[in-house]
């Protein structure tokens, strides 16, 4: 993954495409910081995994970004957002529509024994080990607590 990330950046910078560079740039940034946290824990550095985690967020920190740039008459800075977010979206597995999301999620706490909301827990961890990078996890979280109660 990182590879990938390092030789899109490198096509960027030799395309001159400015606003693919400084996100490649965002990117690897967010990447080492992740890696810098976990080497101050003992670990090597971030999985391909947590590579994608913090992708989604940077994700979805930029639509709650853009959201608010449009609410404030910012067009031109919700539009800088959302090109961010389509380079990002590139290093990212297809995501699940909301019908797979959901019959996923009902798979998951039939397999897990899920009883109430205090398994939720283990239904999202389950989630989150099976389909990283695949779905949203906040609106997953949203599914599976509408079916546990």
């Amino acid at each position: 993954m990182r590879k990938a990330i390092d030789a899109a950046l490198k096509e960027a910078m030799k395309s001159r495409d400015k606003v693919r560079t400084a996100t490649f740039r965002l990117i690897n940034a967010a990447i080492t910081d992740r890696d810098i946290d976990e080497r101050s824990k003992g670990r090597d550095g971030i999985s391909n995994d947590e590579i994608l985690a913090v992708l989604a967020k940077m994700i979805r920190q930029r639509e709650e970004s853009a959201r608010i740039y449009e609410e404030n008459g910012r067009l031109e800075m919700a539009d800088q957002e959302r090109q961010e977010i389509d380079v990002i979206s590139e290093f990212l597995p297809e995501q699940m529509c909301e019908e797979d999301v959901e019959a996923v999620c009902r798979e998951v706490v039939q397999e897990t024994g899920a009883q109430g909301l205090r398994d939720m827990g283990k239904c999202m961890g389950a989630l989150k080990e099976r389909y990283a990078g695949q779905m949203d996890f906040g609106k997953a979280s949203s599914v599976v607590k509408g079916i546990l109660k």
